[in-house]
C-alpha cells in the first residue's frame, strides 16, 4: 500500500501482470482507510486499486462538483500509468454519494476516463440517525467495519444526514451511461429506493443490479465483504472478455 496526499493505491503481488485499473470514490463521511480491505482484495487479484478523497457535491454549482470531480478521476487515472500506459480496462467504483457522482458523471458524457462503474449503495434519501450507534447500524452490521469507522479519526459521524444535492440525485438516477455498469445494494439499506434502482437499472443499455442479502447501506463493507468483492471480481473478468460470464451454471441442486 502505498500513501498520498489525495489518493491511497493498493499494489498487488510480484509477478503477474496487471489486469485492470479500479478507482475507488469513497462517500459521506468516509475516508480511504474505509475502503483498505476492499483494495488489498481487489490488489490480490491482479488489479491496480487506487481510492481517492471523498468527493464534495455543491448543492449551489452542482455542474461544477461534476467537472472539478471529472478533473480528479482524469488524474487518479492517469498517474496510474506505467511503462506500457495506463491498464484497462479503467473501472470507477463509487459508494453513497461517490456513487452518486460517478453515475452523473458518465450520465453527463463529461469523461470518457472509464470503461465500466460499480455503483455501490446509491442513495435516495438521509440517514436522519442522531446517535453513533444508530449511524453503525444503517451503515454495517459487520464488526471489522464497525471498528474501522470508529477508530478512524478522519471519519466524519453524521455525514449520512447531509442531503445529496437533488440535481446530481436525478442525474444519476436517470443517468444514460452507457458502460457496463454492476449496482449493488443491500436489501437491509434503509437509504435506497429500489423502486427507483431497478428503474435505473433497466434503463441502463449494460447494467447489472444486484441485490446483497441482508447487507446495510456500506454494502461495500458490510458481513458479506467477501461475496461483494466476488462479484465486483467476477465483474472485472467479465469486462475482460466482452461481458461474456467465465463461469455458469449447468446443472445445482441449490
Amino acid at each position: 500500500m502505498t500513501e498520498h496526499a489525495d489518493y491511497t493505491d493498493h499494489h498487488g503481488p510480484e509477478g503477474p501482470a496487471i489486469r485492470g485499473t479500479v478507482v475507488v470514490v469513497p462517500g459521506r463521511g468516509e475516508t480511504r482507510e474505509t475502503y483498505t480491505r476492499l483494495g488489498r482484495r481487489l490488489a490480490a487479484d491482479a488489479y491496480r486499486v487506487r481510492v481517492v478523497d471523498a468527493v464534495h457535491l455543491d448543492a449551489d454549482d452542482p455542474a461544477g462538483s461534476l467537472t472539478r470531480f471529472g478533473a480528479q478521476v482524469a488524474e487518479a487515472v492517469a498517474g496510474t500509468a506505467g511503462p506500457d500506459g495506463v491498464a484497462r480496462p479503467v473501472v470507477l467504483v463509487g459508494a453513497d454519494t461517490g456513487a452518486v457522482a460517478v453515475a452523473a458523471l458518465l450520465g453527463s458524457g463529461e469523461s470518457a476516463a472509464a470503461d465500466a462503474v460499480v455503483l455501490a449503495g446509491l442513495p435516495a434519501r438521509t440517514a436522519a440517525s442522531a446517535a453513533w450507534d444508530d449511524e453503525l447500524d444503517v451503515r454495517t452490521f459487520c464488526p471489522a467495519h464497525r471498528s474501522t469507522l470508529t477508530g478512524d479519526s478522519g471519519f466524519r459521524r453524521g455525514a449520512l444526514d447531509e442531503a445529496v444535492p437533488e440535481a446530481l440525485l436525478t442525474a444519476a438516477y436517470e443517468s444514460e451511461a452507457e458502460v457496463p455498469a454492476l449496482i449493488l445494494t443491500g436489501d437491509a439499506d434503509p437509504l435506497v429506493d429500489r423502486d427507483a434502482l431497478t428503474r435505473t437499472a433497466k434503463s441502463l443499455p449494460r447494467a447489472r443490479l444486484s441485490i446483497v442479502r441482508d447487507a446495510h447501506h456500506d454494502v461495500l463493507n458490510d458481513m458479506q465483504h467477501r461475496s461483494v468483492a466476488a462479484e465486483i471480481v467476477t465483474f472485472l473478468e467479465a469486462l475482460r472478455n466482452e461481458l461474456v460470464p467465465l463461469v455458469t451454471v449447468e446443472s445445482t441442486a441449490w
